[in-house]
């Protein structure tokens, strides 16, 4: 039956590989809980790739040490990493060169980046691993979802450069992101619109919205069109 319960002639599952890719590496996907319910996410499309046992997805804004053991216990060891940029982060690809333990688990979390932000800070388990992002020019292909920047990329493409970082594999990146060009490619045949970055919208004098009187979120306004990191 189809993954994804979509119509036979845009159906998602001849995209998908034929078996799950296999992978050393173990992925924790924390997910805010308003993902869960969006009809365009990437992660349904991320676990259909990946082996069951090396993939798993958490939802929820708050986790503890009570109440999620098992996450505690991956938080609390040396080989687990969390993929989320600032600068306390290491570029993933410096970081595994020197590492004296090789990575065996990275955690990522799935949301808008005011969601991820809030659940990166207020969850100190996630202050536990060592922080690490991607230092990748690529452009998001997520075009059917608005992001901040360009350089903004959807959970499913930065768990495709970091698990290919850390497999050493190029061709998990291309697999991953089959489904997540025909999902584009699909919406934008019929009707979707691309969705150009919050960045390039006020670069290009496009903002549809007037300027906010907030000083802190004209600011956030004013280094996105100067490109500066947030």
């Amino acid at each position: 039956p189809p993954l994804f319960h979509r119509p036979q002639k845009v159906c998602l599952c001849p995209f998908l590989p034929a078996h799950p890719l296999h992978i050393s590496t173990y992925l924790y996907i924390i997910q805010h809980p308003a993902e869960e319910n969006k009809v365009l996410r990437t992660v349904p499309l991320l676990a259909a790739c990946l082996p069951k046992d090396k993939c798993k997805i958490k939802i929820g804004r708050r986790f503890s040490e009570e109440r999620d053991p098992e996450l505690s216990t991956i938080c609390r060891k040396s080989d687990t990493l969390i993929l989320y940029p600032g600068a306390e982060a290491a570029n993933l690809e410096e970081f595994i060169l020197d590492s004296p333990v090789y990575p065996s688990t990275i955690i990522i979390i799935d949301g808008t980046w005011s969601q991820a932000k809030d659940i990166f800070y207020k969850n100190s388990l996630f202050r536990l691993p060592k922080q690490v992002q991607l230092k990748t020019s690529i452009s998001s292909q997520y075009v059917i979802r608005a992001q901040p920047t360009n350089r903004c990329l959807s959970t499913l493409e930065c768990a495709a450069v970091a698990l290919s970082i850390l497999e050493k594999n190029n061709y998990i990146q291309e697999t991953l992101l089959r489904p997540l060009q025909a999902l584009c490619s699909f919406q934008l045949q019929h009707g979707a619109q691309i969705r150009l970055s919050k960045e390039h919208l006020l670069k290009n004098g496009l903002y549809p919205k007037p300027m906010p009187k907030n000083k802190r979120k004209l600011r956030k306004m004013e280094l996105l069109m100067n490109s500066v990191k947030i």
